[in-house]
């Protein structure tokens, strides 16, 4: 398992309600869906090696 680092995040309330909102809507605590957001991001940008459910590096797609 990897060691999650833990920050401090400031954000406004419209924002987090928003935030509150989407994230049940999906069944996910916030921090979990804030996690998503930036997994989706930054594969999307090419940022961030793909991964199989078990944390495992996967080749990235073509």
């Amino acid at each position: 398992m990897k060691q999650k680092k833990q920050f401090v995040l400031r954000i406004d309330a419209d924002k987090w309600a928003a935030l509150e909102k989407w994230a049940t809507d999906e069944f996910r605590s916030i921090n979990g869906q804030i996690e998503w957001i930036i997994d989706k991001e930054l594969k999307q940008a090419g940022r961030y090696k793909n991964q199989n459910p078990d944390g495992l590096e996967t080749e990235k797609p073509a």
